[in-house]
């Protein structure tokens, strides 16, 4: 027990937490891996906009291949539209139309995680694009929907249309 006493007298130890390796990280280092969008109020969403042809257009690009051409989900993916009143169900169908609470969580989670192949690649707009698309074929949104940061921020809860 003396030897390791002494051993960390000699070794200078440092306070908890600190591992003796990185750096800190700087503000314009934290600044570039903040890209979160708060759902209740859209702080967050950047500048860009996107409708719901461009869409269309992206989905069929980026999406279909997992989510079927409609959102109507392919093999172990999951789908994205439907499932309205399906939540109290004995097999729920947890989708955008049914559980989604917030515009602009859908919009970060596309932006984060999607294309599930190369993760956080898509331009803003194209995220924007996407988001109006899935709302829109979930009929939350109407045809002629334009996605930005306002009009997201302004679609804070989903219309009750699902059972919980």
């Amino acid at each position: 027990m003396p030897e390791l006493f002494l051993w960390s007298i000699a070794a200078n130890v440092e306070p908890p937490g600190y591992f003796g390796y990185g750096k800190v990280a700087t503000p314009t280092e934290i600044a570039g891996w903040n890209i979160d969008a708060r759902g209740n109020d859209g702080v967050g969403l950047p500048a860009g906009k996107g409708d719901v042809d461009h869409g269309a257009e992206v989905f069929i690009q980026q999406c279909a291949p997992c989510h079927g051409t409609f959102g109507e989900g392919e093999g172990r993916y999951p789908k994205l539209e439907g499932g309205v009143g399906m939540l109290t169900a004995d097999r729920p169908e947890p989708t955008v139309g049914s559980y989604w609470p917030f515009a602009p969580t859908l919009w970060d989670y596309i932006n984060r995680a999607m294309p599930y192949s190369a993760p956080h690649t898509l331009p803003a707009d194209d995220v924007y694009a996407l988001t109006a698309y899935i709302l829109n074929f979930n009929n939350i949104v109407p045809n002629n929907f334009v996605a930005d940061r306002d009009s997201l921020a302004s679609r804070r809860e989903r219309p009750a249309r699902s059972t919980i």
